[in-house]
């Protein structure tokens, strides 16, 4: 079967008229046949047919039963056997034209070439062992969902937590964090409740340790899900922020939480001198082997809004712009992350995820402990809304994404996209 030519025209055809057809390739001329080596084939033709090995027969070759000292004879001897022809240049479009290469030593598109070429080159990788996943649970027996963050619930601790647990294990995913919504009853001004070794979260990771063992569970440590006033910290009358009060009330809650099982308690409060006084709290009650993960850039964003609705712990009054950071601060980050790591924290957290990807790429090269990003409610619902508008293409969009939180330095991700993000990835793999 031979291919259809390309008749690189010299002279000019009434079809191209005003066309200097030297300067062009892929102009077939209108005559209605052309001979190439005595094979009539139709000019009218368009596509280009390449005979590969694939088409002819089974794609193996017969074997004669030769030795392999008689096949390099015959080779020797000029009777070489036959292989497919090098398949013929592929045509460019009509009107392309016809020029000098560039004279380029380097073409960073040869390392692009093919998905095998992109493979074998690329630099970040990305698994269900990088995802957190981040819960949140209630009192009640039955699931809530919650409506500014669509696919996300409010889960029943005794039931759809430990579902949707498994399912997310089922994929690959073995880490989780916890967030309470509490009773509001159950909320004072000082937070007692978060460190009750009966309340909510430490009755949960009793339970889901018990049904499943290696299970990593990572707290939050913060008494906004507990305040009355909705703030990390005691508020005192003047609506000061007191700190070294609420690092007390941190300790204790880190304390009940390790004693429960927790893998890994994380202080999302951003009081000062917490990380120490929590790392010497765990060591006096012999929890050495208890993982501190410090929110250690936590910025006063704007998208962590679906987060309080989830919880609602949405502040009483004012904000928090005087514990977490200013989001137009870059080098701050890094007294942050100084302090956390000569207190004793094993991991370093920053919030916002992909709106901060510099705060990640800084600590990431400045500090050689763990980097972990959190994609907060905001990106998420983002992204989920987009999708559905049609905007964007929701699971393209959401790989990329954290994709791109993994490139910049994160060793983990702390997503709500984690079980649908690893079933992603297990398909691409089947």
């Amino acid at each position: 079967m031979a291919t259809t030519p390309i008749f690189n025209a010299s002279c000019s055809f009434p079809s191209t008229r005003g066309i200097d057809c030297k300067s062009y390739i892929g102009l077939r001329s209108n005559v209605s046949k052309v001979s190439i080596a005595s094979t009539r084939i139709a000019t009218s033709q368009r596509r280009n047919l390449i005979i590969r090995a694939s088409e002819s027969g089974n794609g193996h070759a017969k074997k004669l039963g030769m030795s392999d000292a008689e096949c390099e004879a015959a080779v020797a001897a000029g009777n070489v056997p036959e292989a497919p022809p090098v398949p013929p240049k592929p045509a460019a479009p009509i009107g392309t034209p016809r020029i000098q290469p560039l004279n380029l030593n380097r073409r960073p598109r040869r390392n692009r070439a093919s998905p095998a070429v992109r493979a074998a080159f690329q630099e970040t990788d990305i698994s269900p062992a990088n995802f957190v996943y981040p819960l949140f649970i209630h009192e009640g027996e039955e699931d809530t969902p919650i409506g500014a963050m669509p696919g996300c619930y409010r889960l029943g601790w005794r039931h759809g937590l430990v579902q949707e647990v498994a399912k997310a294990r089922a994929v690959g995913v073995n880490s989780i964090v916890l967030f309470p919504k509490v009773p509001e009853a159950l909320k004072t001004p000082t937070g007692d409740e978060a460190y009750n070794d009966n309340g909510l979260v430490p009755r949960t990771i009793r339970l889901l340790k018990d049904k499943y063992p290696d299970l990593i569970i990572y707290t939050d440590v913060a008494l906004d899900p507990y305040s009355s006033d909705g703030h990390d910290g005691i508020v005192r009358e003047d609506g000061v922020i007191m700190n070294d009060e609420t690092v007390h009330q941190l300790c204790k809650q880190a304390v009940s939480q390790a004693r429960a099982g927790a893998d890994v308690v994380s202080p999302s409060d951003m009081m000062d001198g917490r990380v120490g006084a929590i790392r010497a709290a765990l060591d006096a009650e012999g929890f050495q082997n208890v993982s501190i993960m410090s929110y250690t850039a936590k910025y006063a964003s704007s998208f962590y809004g679906p987060f309080r609705e989830a919880l609602d712990s949405n502040p009483r009054f004012g904000d928090k712009k005087t514990y977490q950071m200013n989001p137009a601060n870059y080098r701050e980050a890094l007294i942050e992350a100084r302090e956390d790591e000569a207190e004793g924290a094993d991991i370093l957290l920053v919030k916002p995820g992909l709106p901060y990807l510099d705060i990640i790429r800084l600590l990431r090269d400045k500090s050689p402990l763990p980097i972990a990003a959190y994609q907060v409610s905001g990106e998420y619902s983002m992204i989920k809304a987009g999708g559905v508008l049609k905007m964007i293409d929701e699971e393209k969009v959401m790989m990329e994404s954290l994709m791109c939180l993994r490139r910049a330095g994160a060793d983990i991700i702390l997503t709500y996209f984690a079980l649908q993000a690893a079933t992603c990835l297990c398909g691409e793999k089947r």
